[in-house]
């Protein structure tokens, strides 16, 4: 039997306080209905529904055509948004509808749920400490479904129950089509539950199956508070997935990685790193304090320290901080030194090349073994446009000079400490661009300058 996903993504989300729609808001660097997403394409090869509404074009500019979806013009309960997925909807699939606000839902539960089914419909439950708020699962002495009820609806006894409806479900698609359009409004609401369909399905004979989860899957999010509870429930999971991969991970409380990153084995990170955006840390890495690494690959054996990486390339047992700056479209060989306060952008610096401090390197290409002296800055803009210029191997650039872009510094080329490099450096030539020096002697005595 194939499973057929239906997300709920309607609901307005006010206490949000928010002009993003609920389920669009993000949990570690991804809206909180993709892990329901990810969850659906995991479970089945068919696309999910979105039951969408309120600012339902951030839900589809964001999902494009990887989902089906089926607009709730008006809020009419959870009956009625899935009653508006009926054209999508084959009688022959079991039909699985979550919630787009709950993305603590594991996949090992569901795929449990799905492989154990003998009925003909599930409903999802699990067991609070408090249930105040929640459906209560009421079952008969042997411990068979016979209905839920909501806490408005319940007595005192029923109250005491903390067996809860998660809002999750599974049904057999041919009893939804059947049944759905039998769900009344006739409520003080004038909603169409949901919870209906299984009091109907049961005076059928149907098979109801009550099938209970850990609480803290089945957790929904409706505040900013309940947000950073799911958000901080994420990280331990996302933390504890790699140290059981062979990630060192110290103080993992303090330290953010998206679930897209990867990092590879006997690697350690220390506190306060935040590491995201699809970034891949090979193995055996140090990752000390302060780091800030987007969407970045940091190969084996690279030591990084309190520096922002961002859309770039650190090669095999390179060194990068603390305080520097790779920026955008930044690769560094193996072995190459980037020190205190160097900044790099759109720039490829070679094996063993180094600027241990005080340097920026942009529009440049830097070969192999160049060493860039304290305060060299490659001039790349002219106030219309910006040039490259180019280091090939061996060259040595020395302290606070300046190479004004378009120039070329060729093999074993010499520029002197404070030169301005206009012209191209031939091979194997020193380049010296300054003033002469010149003394003059007892000059501030004369003057009277310093007395």
């Amino acid at each position: 039997m194939s499973v057929q996903v239906v997300v709920l993504c309607a609901g307005k989300g006010t206490r949000m306080k928010s002009e993003k729609a609920k389920v669009m808001h993000e949990i570690m660097g991804q809206p909180m209905s993709k892990y329901i997403y990810d969850l659906a394409k995991e479970i089945s090869d068919k696309k999910p529904i979105f039951v969408v509404g309120y600012k339902k074009e951030q839900i589809q500019d964001y999902y494009k055509d990887t989902v089906n979806y089926t607009e709730q013009k008006e809020q009419l309960g959870t009956g009625h948004a899935v009653m508006i997925t009926k054209e999508f909807l084959n009688p022959d699939d079991d039909i699985l509808i979550l919630c787009g606000d709950t993305p603590l839902v594991k996949k090992e539960s569901i795929e449990k749920i799905i492989e154990n089914n003998t009925g003909d419909a599930v409903i999802i439950s699990s067991i609070v400490e408090n249930p105040f708020g929640y459906g209560r699962i009421i079952k008969d002495s042997q411990g068979r479904f016979e209905k839920i009820i909501e806490e408005k609806d319940a007595d005192d006894s029923q109250r005491m129950i903390r067996e809860i409806n998660a809002g999750m479900y599974l049904v057999k698609g041919n009893l939804i089509l059947e049944n759905i359009d039998k769900l009344s409004n006739d409520n003080a609401k004038g909603e169409y539950y949901l919870t209906d369909l299984f009091e109907i399905l049961k005076n059928q004979d149907k098979k109801i199956i009550v099938e209970n989860i850990d609480k803290e899957e089945i957790f929904g999010i409706n505040t900013r508070a309940q947000l950073e509870e799911a958000r901080l429930i994420i990280q331990k999971r996302i933390n504890a997935k790699h140290m059981e991969d062979g990630v060192t991970l110290i103080d993992p409380l303090t330290i953010y990685i998206e679930k897209d990153v990867s990092i590879g084995k006997d690697t350690v990170i220390y506190p306060h790193n935040v590491l995201t955006n699809g970034t891949v840390v090979g193995e055996n890495c140090t990752i000390y304090c302060e780091n800030k690494i987007i969407n970045s690959q940091i190969a084996d054996d690279v030591v990084l320290k309190c520096s922002f990486i961002e859309d770039s390339f650190v090669g095999e047992s390179t060194t990068v901080g603390p305080y520097a700056h790779l920026r955008p479209n930044s690769k560094l060989g193996k072995k190459v030194k980037i020190g205190n306060f160097v900044e790099v952008k759109n720039s490829s610096m070679d094996d063993g090349s180094k600027a241990s401090h005080l340097s920026y390197v942009g529009d440049a290409g830097i070969g192999k073994k160049v060493n860039i002296g304290c305060g060299v800055i490659f001039v790349n803009y002219d106030g219309k446009k910006k040039q490259r210029s180019i280091v090939k191997d061996n060259a040595f650039i020395g302290s606070n000079s300046n190479l004004v872009a378009p120039v070329t510094v060729e093999e074993k080329g010499y520029v002197a400490a404070g030169s301005t490099i206009t012209k191209n450096v031939p091979a194997g030539a020193l380049c010296v661009s300054r003033a002469r020096q010149v003394i003059k002697l007892d000059w501030s005595y004369k003057k009277g300058l310093l007395d």
